[in-house]
């Protein structure tokens, strides 16, 4: 090995590794170089102190060489799925596989890195087990809450107010719309859950719930089956595909959808959100941000879960209605694991509202029915619209906007009536015998396709 010799400092130039430590060379050498430096003229310490700063940089090169290739080890997910250094090429070693001697290294144990939650059917519970359940309300101070004291005065609740600071219950900061409200029941209570908490929005009637419920909240709720909830431990409030099912958001589309604004910004949150799972090429579930869960699906994640997911809450820069939106399509992968979440309509009316039309085949023949009612009744309304609109028009003698409107087929508006008396009865009595299948619970179960014994329950 080659080596030179300065006579003057006393000082060997080494490569760094023969050297034991640059600084315990220098102090061992002080009473030469002090001196002589001291004695030196300005021109002469300028070249001393560039040979000085140069080991220094070759010494700082060297030591941080593995500190800046060890992210290699790392499972850096980009795109829908790709990781940095997933490709044919080697990555250096950092000690998580392969060898000092060129031998490829191994991808990282991506189940020990991000632990799955082991998510199971639930524990079984006795036939006749009275389930708790708590039904957690997000809400505004203008919303009106009064029926469910009025519908379901037994029902335990937990009411939090977005934007009210003062109220009993309400979330750390108004943002997220009802995700902050969620989350923070759940941080709040983990340790302390019913068996069964069923998530939902302050109104009581409204197009998102149902109609086979008669779009009502108190419905949703007093017939949900905590079973089915025990059982399964996710279930969404909505059975209906649309909208969300069965192919949704595409968190790889990057042209902006005025329907679905934050699909866009969806793969840029998940990777937020969910930094070592892979973005799915596709996210759906029925819509619209209320389910039940299990306390054993909750705690099968850890506390420190959900604290993670409200910073990201906190934290995001997305506007407050945005952040929200793209968790109404995350919901169902926290509790399921499954970015695609789309039940069976008639199973989940059937063994989750008891709501049993006998099969799929039977199910789909009264949907048929309710579709050509709701199309019948649709064309009647259109109908005395333009009727009502011409007739004002003529009371105030507009007589040239008179020319320019459509006038309704003259006799039609009976043909439609008579087509709706015809249809309703119908389902109404289809709906009816469904409802009365749901009270058995060998109905529900045979119909769900899951094994009952006689005793079971729901």
């Amino acid at each position: 090995m080659c080596k030179s010799y300065n006579e003057g400092l006393g000082i060997f130039i080494l490569p760094f590794r023969a050297v034991p430590s640059f600084r315990g060379l220098l102090y061992r050498h002080r009473r030469t170089l002090i001196p002589y430096l001291r004695t030196m003229t300005r021109r002469r310490v300028i070249p001393i102190l560039a040979l000085v700063a140069a080991v220094l940089i070759v010494l700082f090169f060297y030591s941080s060489v593995d500190s800046r290739e060890a992210w290699r080890g790392l499972p850096q997910h980009v795109g829908l799925g790709e990781h940095i250094g997933g490709g044919s090429a080697t990555p250096p070693n950092t000690g998580s596989g392969g060898s000092s001697t060129g031998t490829p290294a191994k991808d990282p144990d991506y189940a020990n890195w991000n632990p799955k939650p082991n998510f199971k059917k639930g524990s079984p519970m006795p036939s006749g087990h009275n389930y708790t359940s708590t039904l957690v309300i997000a809400k505004t101070k203008d919303e009106n809450i009064e029926w469910i004291d009025e519908k379901m005065p037994d029902q335990h609740k937990a009411v939090y107010v977005a934007d009210d600071p003062t109220a009993p219950l309400h979330p750390p900061k108004n943002k997220g719309h009802e995700v902050m409200i969620y989350l923070s029941w759940i941080i709040d209570n983990y340790d302390n859950l019913p068996d069964v908490a069923i998530f939902m929005h302050a109104h009581q009637l409204t197009w998102h719930n149902d109609d086979l419920l008669g779009n009502d909240a108190h419905l949703l709720v007093t017939r949900l089956s905590r079973q089915r909830v025990w059982r399964e431990g996710f279930v969404n409030m909505r059975c209906s595909w649309h909208p969300g099912c069965p192919d949704w958001m595409h968190p790889g589309e990057t042209e902006q959808n005025d329907f679905k604004q934050e699909e866009v910004l969806i793969a840029k949150s998940w990777s937020e959100l969910f930094p070592l799972d892979e973005v799915p090429s596709v996210l759906a579930q029925p819509c619209c941000a209320q389910f039940a869960l299990s306390r054993e699906r909750i705690q099968a994640k850890p506390y420190a879960q959900y604290v993670w997911y409200r910073d990201w809450l906190f934290n995001t820069r997305l506007p407050d209605y945005l952040s929200g939106r793209i968790w109404e399509y995350v919901w169902q992968f926290v509790f399921t694991g499954q970015n695609v979440y789309c039940p069976k309509e008639h199973i989940c009316f059937c063994d989750q509202f008891g709501t049993c039309f006998g099969g799929e085949e039977q199910y789909d023949d009264f949907i048929v029915l309710r579709n050509e009612l709701g199309d019948r009744e649709r064309d009647l309304r259109e109908w005395e619209e333009k009727q009502r609109a011409r007739e004002e028009a003529e009371e105030k003698g507009e007589h040239a906007q008179l020319e320019t409107m459509e006038k309704p087929e003259e006799g039609k508006d009976e043909e439609y009536r008579k087509e709706i008396d015809r249809l309703r009865p119908l389902v109404d009595q289809l709906k009816h015998d469904a409802e009365i299948r749901g009270q058995d619970p060998k109905a529900r179960a045979l119909e769900a396709g899951r094994e009952w014994q006689e005793g079971d329950d729901y």
